[in-house]
């Protein structure tokens, strides 16, 4: 039974079964958002859901009956976890308080799909070990985006109100700026005045009923300082910034690629298979780079004794 078990949760039919409800899932779940549909085939909806939850189980069942009387080891992947409390999710009774959670675990079956494509749990999986440096980038993000507001508080608010009235104000349109949505128009207000360009979102401010600040039409502006700040701000904060969010997620991907390559590679050896030649190559260079670590660390340590040395 247990080796039965083993064959079909690795087998590549079971694979694409599963995968197959999980499309199913998230197929029905949008189709629930249409009242018409509902109405009509609510009954068919229902049974379809019922069915796709039952297979759900039937792979926990076997997933969990591979493992034996250590059938508790289930629990040890995170993405089989993941998995359980959706589905345990699902049988919350449709009718009560549970109802808005049970609509949010049809929604969140969907997602199933990290758990069955390995190439999207090495994404996810490179996302969470790039958070720590996400979070550095982030404080470094924040830190430019606070400067330039207080920047343009101080430069912009008299003529320009509307988008740097203040520091949270200042600090929305500069995020607008960032994702580069008409920041152009904002830029042109400030280089040759509100009264001259007025723009889209400032004429609207002044024909307001409610506006209680106008922009000062005498107001002194300068197109150099204008287009120094606003070009400034849009390399730095959009260009660089994102390169280097983009960078530090490509350099997790790579780790989590390295580090799935080099622990199939283990269970391989472990379960007596011969490695494949890719595979050894693989190997021969990570030995080869951690190598040519050890040398480079030795001969600087040789330097630093021989610098030492001299200087006594």
């Amino acid at each position: 039974m247990i080796e039965f078990c083993q064959k079909t949760q690795d087998a590549s039919w079971f694979k694409n079964v599963i995968l197959a409800f999980i499309l199913l899932a998230a197929v029905g779940v949008g189709l629930e958002t249409y009242p018409n549909i509902v109405e009509q085939y609510g009954n068919l909806l229902s049974i379809v859901n019922w069915v796709i939850i039952a297979v759900f189980v039937v792979e926990i069942i076997i997933k969990m009956a591979a493992h034996g009387r250590h059938w508790y080891r289930y629990f040890y992947d995170p993405w089989n976890v993941f998995d359980f409390l959706i589905v345990a999710v699902c049988f919350l009774p449709g009718d009560t308080s549970f109802a808005a959670v049970l609509r949010l675990a049809r929604v969140l079956r969907a997602l199933r799909l990290m758990t069955a494509l390995p190439q999207l749990q090495l994404i996810v999986g490179a996302l969470i070990k790039s958070i720590p440096s996400l979070g550095f980038v982030g404080v470094l993000l924040f830190l430019n985006f606070y400067v330039y507001a207080v920047m343009g508080v101080f430069l912009f608010r008299e003529n320009d109100p509307t988008h740097f009235q203040d520091l949270p104000t200042a600090m929305l349109s500069l995020f607008r700026i960032a994702t580069l949505e008409d920041w152009t128009d904002i830029m042109y207000i400030n280089m040759y005045g509100s009264s001259n360009y007025p723009g889209p979102d400032l004429q609207a401010y002044m024909d307001s009923s409610n506006a209680s600040i106008d922009p000062n039409p005498d107001a002194q502006v300068s197109p150099l300082v204008g287009a120094l700040f606003f070009g400034s701000f849009v390399m730095i904060g959009t260009m660089i910034m994102l390169n280097l969010f983009i960078g530090v997620i490509l350099n997790s991907m790579d780790e989590t690629a390295n580090e799935r390559k080099k622990e199939a590679l283990l269970a391989r050896r472990e379960s007596g298979q011969a490695p494949s030649f890719a595979e050894d190559v693989d190997d021969l260079h990570d030995q080869i780079e951690k190598l040519s670590e050890g040398l480079t660390k030795l001969k600087l340590r040789i330097e630093l004794a021989q610098n030492n040395g001299i200087e006594r």
